[in-house]
């Protein structure tokens, strides 16, 4: 059976047993306490809260998914048998519904009646309490109601069996975890060996969450208006375990993608099966993010984005690529994957337009870079040091951008130890006198001060404007600010026509007569978005922030120095706008 057979499978059953089909939503998820979507539940969070009607919204409180789903977690395991980043996840929910009963009977009938499972080679977890939710014998009692005989029922604590809240706040509640046992071979623990022993022998294969708490601001557990159930299972992993791989790279989601980076002509040495592993994840994530409106920057889901694409192109080559093979193996990708995604075929061009715009601006300087680093290799080597000194590693990483993971592989093949206590201390130090200089920038005296504070009002109105103009899709990718001119990024995928421009300028220049007060406040950072304040920077808040309202028409969250009145910015001029990079404008303006 292929994936998406299984997929399809999955959804059949679930519908059968009337269970509503609900389409996948974004890797951007609507919770703006996190970055990107990683569970199949996180668009079903304000139902299982109690505050919109699944009935009313779906005909249904019984439902089910596959859902696109994208963790950072598990970023430096992948290229083992069973890590990724992004990921397939099959769920079945029930919004105040059914609970622990008929949630475990359905995963055991899919899983041994309609995959045809081995039920005595599933093994089970279950929550054993803390000091403030008991454990779970419930659980307990229902699996051997089911067949699962006692010595396959594990408990384990909070890390293992509590899941949730996805963020900092929201539904959440004790789980219980079905294993599958791949070897039926015990390790040197013996009796001892079980579902989470680190021996390879078993497999997490379908989480049942029974979703029954809330985790509040108060860092309290309060009961959610019902008993709900949420539950996952990783379309790879199930796969694998079908198809009778030993690991999700082997079966037919991954495997041709793998033979097409093969293509390379490469050895096939161990230490390559891992950069091509890393490659073909990075790659296939790197695509939905791009088609959801990620776009790469230094930012937030950006950030992820740039990261994990400059992986790839560094691992495309230390297989012996030059980065043209890149675009490639998108298209290959995307080809694949249109059938079930039909947005990926439609965005085609856009994601591969944006690929190739990262893939030739850090070309470059991984070709620069991998120059420097050899050099450095040879240097340490003649030394007779045994470690490559973390200075120049970390300037290496700050001047090209070389990313220091491959700095360690480059090292390890070399017998060289790199150290990364020390790189991570250089990097906070490095990140620390940035921000130190952004405030120096910001918090100057006299006139400098006065002009960076009106420019920083003015790209308040600049944004609210441009949302207003183009639509609430816009946001901020990034500004500079000097007291000669702002600088004002943005993600919106054409140029601007000549009558937009003009509408923006008018609607800034019309608030700014209208003397609107720029009102300060200290916030906590949740409140502050419950009550509508734009935030798109979310690593460089704390718990409490400063928030700006400028009249009723603006408001942001922000950390620089504001003027009092908008009568004190003066006239807005947009000077330029252009393409700053695929999917994002930017404005030059100044004020007269």
């Amino acid at each position: 059976m292929k994936g998406e057979e299984i997929a399809n499978k999955f959804v059949r059953f679930f519908e059968k047993n009337k269970h509503k089909k609900i389409e996948s939503s974004s890797l951007l998820p609507l919770d703006k306490t996190v970055l990107l979507t990683t569970a199949g539940m996180q668009q079903f969070i304000l139902y299982f809260k109690g505050e919109i009607s699944a009935e009313k919204d779906f005909k249904s409180r019984t439902l089910t998914s596959v859902q696109k789903c994208f963790r950072t977690s598990d970023i430096d395991d992948v290229g083992d048998e069973t890590h990724l980043t992004f990921f397939e996840m099959l769920g079945n929910f029930s919004v105040g519904d059914y609970f622990k009963k008929e949630a475990i009977g359905y995963a055991l009938d899919f899983l041994a009646g309609e995959l045809g499972l081995d039920k005595k080679r599933i093994w089970v977890t279950v929550f054993k309490g803390n000091e403030n939710i008991p454990g779970d014998l419930e659980a307990i009692e229902l699996w051997k109601h089911y067949g699962i005989p006692e010595e396959r029922i594990f408990r384990f604590g909070t890390k293992e069996n509590f899941w949730g809240p996805p963020g900092t706040t929201g539904p959440c509640g004790p789980c219980s975890e079905l294993h599958y046992d791949l070897t039926k071979k015990a390790c040197v623990k013996g009796k001892k060996c079980g579902p989470n022993c680190d021996c390879g022998r078993f497999i997490e294969v379908w989480n049942l969450v029974f979703m029954e708490y809330e985790f509040t601001e108060k860092k309290e557990y309060v009961r959610l208006p019902s008993k709900n159930i949420d539950t996952g299972m990783g379309l790879e992993r199930i796969t694998m375990i079908l198809q009778k791989k030993e690991n999700i790279f082997e079966t037919d989601l991954f495997n041709d993608i793998i033979n097409h980076i093969r293509k390379i002509n490469y050895k096939n040495t161990k230490q390559n099966l891992r950069f091509e592993r890393i490659v073909a994840d990075h790659l296939r994530g790197s695509v939905f993010l791009i088609c959801d409106g990620v776009r790469p920057s230094n930012v937030e889901q950006g950030y992820i984005l740039r990261r994990i694409l400059r992986k790839s192109i560094s691992y495309l080559n230390l297989l012996g690529g030059k980065g043209d093979e890149i675009i490639d193996l998108v298209e290959f990708i995307i080809d694949k994957y249109e059938g079930r995604y039909k947005e990926l075929g439609k965005n085609k061009g856009e994601i591969i337009g944006v690929i190739t715009e990262e893939k030739d601006k850090f070309q470059r300087s991984l070709d620069k870079g991998f120059i420097e680093i050899e050099k450095l290799i040879r240097e340490t080597k003649n030394k007779k040091s045994k470690r490559l000194p973390t200075k120049e590693i970390f300037q290496l990483y700050d001047t090209y951008g070389f990313p220091v993971e491959i700095t360690k592989e480059l090292a390890s093949k070399e017998k060289l130890d790199v150290d990364e206590e020390e790189f991570e201390e250089l990097f906070k130090k490095h990140q620390e006198k940035s921000r130190a200089g952004v405030e120096k920038k910001f918090g100057g005296v006299g006139d400098f001060g006065e002009k960076v504070a009106r420019h920083h009002t003015a790209t308040h109105l600049l944004h609210q404007a441009l949302r207003e103009v183009l639509g609430k899709d816009v946001r901020q990718a990034g500004s500079d600010l000097t007291p000669e001119r702002i600088r004002f990024d943005f993600m919106f995928n054409r140029a601007l026509t000549e009558e937009e421009k003009k509408k923006v300028e008018d609607i800034i220049n019309k608030k700014i007569k209208e003397c609107l007060p720029v009102k300060k406040e200290t916030k906590k950072f949740k409140d502050a978005q419950k009550e509508g304040f734009l935030a798109f920077f979310r690593d460089k808040y704390g718990e409490e922030v400063s928030t700006y309202s400028i009249g009723n028409f603006s408001k942001e969250v922000c950390a620089g120095p504001h003027v009092t009145n908008t009568k004190e910015i003066g006239r807005f001029k947009i000077v330029k706008e252009k393409s700053s990079a695929s999917g994002i404008r930017r404005i030059k303006a100044i004020l007269e």
